[in-house]
Parts: C-alpha cells; structure tokens; sequence
C-alpha cells in the first residue's frame, strides 16, 4: 500500500530544470535513502511533495489521514522559547484534548443529569486517550528523547535564539520524534549529530514502524537504516531495492550494460553509414542503401553513461612552519565561562590531528582559540610565528554575493577565467558559479568554502567539520587531498571513517570538559 505517490512530476528555476516527468513511490513502512550529488534538487523535491514548492505539472497524492513530520535544515525557531517548551509543543493536540476534558469537568455544576454523564463520558474516553498516548509521562518522555540527542547537555531551560545552527538542528529533530508523525521526512540529520547520537538516531530509525524519506551523505548510517534507494540525477528519480551499498552495485551494472549498448550500437552506425555512402549511388545496391537509412533513421539513440563530474581539491603549501605550531600551557577555554579544564598539549609541525567528542564541549572553541579569535579565560596558547592557515569554519553567514564574487572578492589579482577554473576544479557547474551563495546547497557552499582555502598558500588547516554537507565523492576527494598535504591539520570531524586513516593523533575533547556526558 502506498502512503505517497508521485506521477510525472516537473519542476524548474528559471531556465534550469529540477524535476522532468519524475515519478516516485512511497509504500508503507519503506526507510527511503534519497541521495544524489550536491546541488541536484533533493531538498527541492523534499519541497515539493510536502507543498512548500508547486510543481509545474504532474501529480502527488498523499494516503488519506497520512500525518508528515518534516525536519527541514533551515527551519528558525521563535526567539524568547526555551528547548523545553519548544519540546512540549509537540504535544499541543494533546494538551488541547486536557483543556477540553477540564472545561467539561468545570461545566458540570451547570448540567442536567443527562448532560453530565454525556460529559462524564466524552470525559472518561479523553482521559483515556491521553493515558494511551503517554500524555501523564511526557517530561519524562521529553528528558528521555532530549538526552538522547544531546540536549540536556545544552539544558532545556536555555533560550532558543541563543544556540547555533546544529543546535537548533537538534532541537527541531527531537521535537520532530517526539510528535511520532507516520511519516518522517529528514534532511541531514546527522550533520550536527556526534557519533553517540548517531547511534542513538540509527537505533531509533532501524526500528521505527512507519515509513520515512532520508536525505544523507553518510554512507554508513544510510547502510544501516534503509531498505529502498532513489538516485537523483539529471531530473530524474530511478529506484532500487535495498541500502546505498545495494544501490551502487545495481548502479554500476547499469552504467556498464549501457556502455557495452552504446559501443556496440556505435559500431553498428558506423557500419550502416559506411554502407550507404558506398552504394546508394549504385543502381543495384540502392533499394538496399535506402533499406539501411530507413533503419538508421529509425533507431532509438542509446547515449553514453554520465560520467560524474568529481571535484579536484588541491591545498596550496608554503614554508614550514616552525617546529611547534600550537602550544597550549593550562589552557581554559569559554566565553563568559569555562567549556574545558586546564589542559595542556604541543601540535608540532607534520602533525595530523583530529579532535572528537560530544557537540557542544567546546570543539570549535578550541580551534578559535588556538588561532587567536578568542582569548583563553585563563592559561596560555601559542602559535608559531611562521604559521600561514586556512581556516574552515562549521558555520558561516553570506552577503548577496554569487559564487564566483565570494572568491573572486578574496583574491582580486585573479582573473575572472581563474575564478571559475578554480571554482570548476571544486565540482562547481558555470550555472552554480554564478549564483548566489545563499540559494547553494549546503555541499555546493562548502565547496566554494573549501575553494577560498585552496588557492590560499598554507603550512597549516584548520577544519571544523569540514564534511558536513558533502556528497560521497567530494569527501573521497578531500581526504584524498589531506593525505596529501605535507603541513599540520587540525580536523574537527565526527566521522571515524573519514580521518582514521588520515590523522596521526587523536584528541577526545571529552577528556577535559567541564560538562557533565
């Protein structure tokens, strides 16, 4: 039985198409992966068939009585609201049912016999509803849900104008579980998610009974959660059966059978053409001439499979730095107070370090700190004088500038054909170039992040998940591109998978928090 049902949809921005004639099916109880490369439309379509967007044509049919929870990456929260009463909306139906029960118990004084044991009733089966529904246990199902995510170490009394973006990720996700809505729409869960709560996600998803749609470029927790892939491409959606692993198989063996269609198909062109040329000019071979170009005229093109435009990240080295390249002595780090006990350590030039642990101990902190944009609370820290970075931030904010002007701004003696050159080395499309930095996708921003850097000369990176957003093969080109910086990195990273093999030390910021884990 199908919950959503999609049939020839379209959809476009301008002159570039999203959606062509695209269908999709949604059965119930289905865990859907939708993956594609950044700046394909996912979140687009996500937007279309929860009707935020309008199709240009086609057709998207809900099941009747279907209730959606959409967990969008953008979505503000209303400034003055702590988390918990963020969390306790989620149960705004139930506490309208209490309301309406209460008036019919401050009522009865004014009823006749036969009102009040109508009231008494419609009273009694409310009460009941709410009992089923947990409605007596919700702070503790609020504290339960919130720990899991990571919450409680922000505190749920701490105003939601105040966190950062992942933060508020977090909360919009937990209250999203909490509302227990049959179908679950997620864009990037995971993005601000530490590998606990990852955990805490995949377990809840694995078993989770009703169906969901998931847009995520982490492969193994994709592996692990779903059942069904669609592939976006070209405006186009194709399904299989099974996780991302079950996925690139089939996709692989497609591209190769079409491959082996389009050459054999090739040959054959080529050897009608050469038969035409050769004989239509012959009376007794040219009703065999004209037989032959009927049957050219007549074939179905096969095309080429697409080969993927991987992007090509390169750091740009300077001179070493000198031997000890940052140096903290009894290091305290905050704001207006302490995220981390007196610590001490040495990051020496060549070292490749990555600093894990819980969201919200003070990671990023750690990195403004060391690179002098923050002053420690107390304790020193260090830098070598001949240290040239580049920095990544986790979060940044953009003026109404394109793509191409974001950079271009940076390095003014660079021409205007350098600019793009470097931007297309990122995987960026000409189109994708000249747009603005604030209609990118999160992956295609990143990237034009990641460009600035490039094309900076470096002896050190600093990279606060740096990950975040990219599309599988621009993560397997930028680890490709850490390995092969000879400098120092410092790599904020949730993702073991990504820098085991690049990294030469590991530091767990959950070693000298303050906070309680």
């Amino acid at each position: 039985m199908s919950v959503l049902k999609c049939e020839d949809i379209s959809f476009s921005f301008g002159n570039r198409i999203i959606l062509e004639d695209a269908s999709f099916v949604m059965n119930k109880g289905e865990h859907i992966a939708l993956i594609g490369l950044n700046g394909e439309g996912k979140s687009t379509f996500i937007k279309v068939i929860t009707g935020e967007l309008s199709p240009d044509s086609g057709r998207i049919e809900w099941a009747k009585y279907t209730t959606t929870g959409y967990l969008d990456q953008y979505t503000s929260l209303e400034a003055g609201k702590t988390i918990r009463d963020v969390l306790r909306s989620a149960f705004d139906e139930m506490y309208k049912l209490e309301n309406q029960m209460n008036s019919l118990y401050e009522n009865m004084a004014n009823m006749s016999d036969d009102e009040m044991n109508k009231a008494m009733e419609e009273a009694g089966e409310i009460a009941s509803t709410l009992e089923s529904a947990g409605f007596y246990s919700i702070d503790s199902t609020v504290e339960e849900v919130a720990n899991g995510l990571g919450l409680g170490d922000i505190g749920l009394d701490h105003d939601v104008s105040n966190l950062s973006g992942g933060q508020r990720s977090k909360v919009l996700l937990t209250k999203l579980i909490l509302e227990k809505p049959m179908i679950l729409i997620l864009d990037e869960p995971t993005n601000f998610l530490d590998e606990e709560q990852i955990n805490w996600l995949t377990n809840y998803l694995i078993n989770y009974e009703n169906a969901f749609l998931l847009v995520s470029h982490d492969i193994p927790f994709l592996n692990k959660v779903t059942n069904v892939t669609y592939h976006m491409e070209d405006g186009n959606l194709t399904r299989y059966a099974g996780n991302y692993d079950d996925y690139m198989r089939m996709y692989e063996i497609e591209k190769r059978n079409q491959n082996i269609a389009y050459e054999k198909q090739q040959k054959e062109i080529k050897d009608l053409k050469e038969f035409i040329a050769k004989n239509k000019a012959r009376v007794a071979t040219t009703d065999l001439a004209k037989s032959r170009q009927r049957r050219l005229d007549k074939m179905e093109i096969i095309d080429k499979a697409k080969e993927v435009i991987k992007p090509t990240f390169k750091f740009k080295e300077c001179g070493a730095s000198g031997k000890f390249v940052f140096v903290a002595d009894n290091l305290v780090i905050g704001y207006n107070t302490p995220l981390s006990k007196p610590i001490s350590f040495t990051i020496e030039r060549g070292q490749k370090v990555a600093i894990k642990g819980a969201n919200g101990i003070g990671k990023s902190t750690l990195l403004k700190t060391l690179l002098g944009e923050l002053k420690p609370i107390s304790g020193t820290c260090t830098q070598d004088y001949n240290i040239h970075y580049g920095y990544f931030k986790q979060e940044e904010e953009y003026d109404k500038v394109s793509a191409l002007d974001e950079v271009w701004n940076m390095y003014p003696a660079m021409t205007n054909a350098e600019v793009r050159g470097a931007l297309a080395s990122c995987g960026l499309t000409r189109e994708k170039i000249e747009s603005l930095m604030i209609v990118l996708s999160g992956g295609e921003a990143a990237k034009v992040r990641l460009c600035k850097i490039m094309l900076k000369e470096c002896n050190t990176l600093v990279l606060d998940e740096p990950t975040n957003h990219l599309d599988v093969y621009a993560k397997e080109s930028l680890k490709e591109a850490l390995k092969a910086f000879k400098g120092t990195i410092v790599l904020v990273c949730h993702e073991p998978e990504f820098y085991s093999d690049i990294v030469t030390n590991v530091f767990n910021a959950e070693e000298w928090t303050t906070k309680i884990l």
